[in-house]
């Protein structure tokens, strides 16, 4: 049977139900409750391990809402930290970001339940990128240290882990549609508004961490100084989230995406993250060429209005003179500095890089100088995991891609169509930065979760359908 669960999306505004709200609101009162108290050194381990507790509750009994609760801790949790620093002391690196990425571990659990039967349902493209993971992980363990690679783990697994829980977990996939729908739509309003009042004020918290986290690549500690990052830890991250949610807005039929909109954008272009626009671009073109024609028209409409929201907002001072140059730079690259040192870097280390058979495991940093810049997926994938482990990693997310490319059942699906254009667009920046880990690794794969496990429902549906038609009366 398909099922589309007991979820209901206005469930929230009622905050039903009552248990998990109880557990996620008592952990934001104890986290607000803590930080303003100045009890930093308790709250940095609380924090991770209450939500790994909350985490743990939604996963086994509320498991639509484990989803949502899961993006929101990727979406806030850096301002968390940035708040408890803040009022307790700078520390770095800090325990409270590890609460996202073990959350996201607790899908472990799903592939413990089902790795003896994934082969057999199509599972085999992760199960080579989790193979290649785990040959990384064995590897730092050799080349490096136990504790190195546990953390550089927490950057790989997490994301691919979360993918595949949304994957085979496809007959709940219409309430993981409704979910994902409301999550981005408030996130991208949140996220937005948040990004637009970091930049003209330069909240204390957001100077403190500049301050000491010590890159001016991210701006300077002032009004209209900063480049924008929003609620995450720096623009890039904040622009693969961005370039998801700005997408899915396309196909909202709710009245509260224009305000998203034009926070959301207007926030997405102070990011000045070009590769983000990069992939918005290319998300929006894959989009745009997947609709049948009368939705083309219908999404002509909705980009023309976001236009016109924020194109005069654009043009006033100081927002020109920040964006404008930035965007002119996406086709003006012989003095841009950034494009300079990536082509440099390139130059330097690619044909190391095509020589490394064995790789030097998960925890292998790319450095600054004579070992380059980490600013490139695929030089890190290269020096990470070598010729042996990149090949079976990189074709898993192929055959995906294929396999979301080559189902037909999806074409009237908006939802689906967004989420393989989201997943294409975060994989055309790979060149650009590392957009299979992390933050970026979450829209990456957890868009091609649940445009597999679109694909899946869509098709089963069709064969139900059909069968329906064909049977006797």
């Amino acid at each position: 049977m398909l099922s589309s669960s007991t979820y209901h999306p206005l469930d929230w505004l009622k905050f039903q139900p009552a248990i998990a709200w109880i557990g996620i609101l008592v952990l934001a009162i104890i986290t607000a409750l803590g930080t303003f108290a100045g009890a930093g050194s308790l709250l940095r381990l609380l924090f991770p391990a209450g939500a790994f507790a909350v985490g743990l509750l939604l996963y086994f009994r509320y498991p639509i809402l484990y989803i949502g609760f899961t993006w929101w801790l990727w979406f806030i949790t850096p301002l968390v930290r940035r708040l408890i620093d803040y009022q307790s002391g700078w520390q770095d690196p800090s325990p409270v970001l590890l609460a996202p990425p073990l959350v996201t571990m607790i899908c472990g659990l799903t592939l413990f339940r089902h790795l003896p039967t994934a082969y057999s349902r199509g599972g085999l493209p992760f199960l080579m990128c989790f193979t290649s993971v785990f040959y990384g992980f064995m590897l730092s363990l050799v080349k490096s240290s136990v504790a190195g690679g546990l953390l550089a783990l927490l950057d790989w697994l997490p994301p691919l882990l979360f993918g595949f829980h949304l994957s085979v977990n496809w007959r709940q996939y219409l309430a993981y549609r409704q979910n994902l729908q409301r999550t981005f739509l408030w996130g991208v309003l949140v996220m937005g508004a948040y990004g637009l009042w970091q930049y003209l004020t330069a909240p204390l918290w957001d100077r403190f961490w500049l301050e000491n986290a010590g890159s001016l690549v991210f701006g300077q500690p002032e009004p209209m100084g900063i480049r924008v990052w929003s609620t995450m830890n720096s623009p890039q991250p904040f622009a693969a989230v961005m370039v998801a949610g700005l997408i899915l807005l396309l196909s909202n039929k709710e009245t509260l995406k224009f305000a998203a909109t034009g926070v959301g954008y207007l926030s997405f272009l102070l990011s000045l993250a070009r590769a983000g626009w990069v992939s918005w671009m290319a998300s929006l073109l894959v989009y745009i060429s997947s609709l049948k024609s009368y939705l083309q028209m219908r999404l002509f409409i909705a980009l023309t209005v976001m236009v016109m929201l924020v194109a005069p907002l654009v043009a006033v001072e100081p927002l020109a003179s920040e964006i404008v140059p930035r965007l002119a730079s996406l086709s003006e690259t012989k003095d841009d500095g950034s494009y300079k040192a990536r082509a440099a870097g390139y130059s330097e280390l690619l044909d190391a890089a095509l020589l490394e058979t064995l790789g030097e495991g998960l925890a292998f940093q790319l450095q600054s100088g004579s070992l380059g810049s980490r600013d490139s997926g695929v030089l890190t994938l290269m020096f990470s995991l070598g010729w042996l482990g990149t090949l079976p990693y990189l074709t898993g997310l192929f055959l995906m891609l294929y396999t979301l490319f080559q189902t037909t059942a999806s074409q009237l699906d908006e939802f689906a169509l967004a989420a393989r254009a989201i997943a294409l667009g975060l994989l055309a920046q790979i060149g650009l930065n590392v957009s299979m880990l992390g933050v970026s690794g979450m829209v990456l794969w957890g868009f091609l979760g649940i445009g597999l496990s679109a694909a899946k429902y869509n098709t089963q549906l069709q064969r139900a359908n059909q069968a329906a038609a064909t049977a006797p009366k």
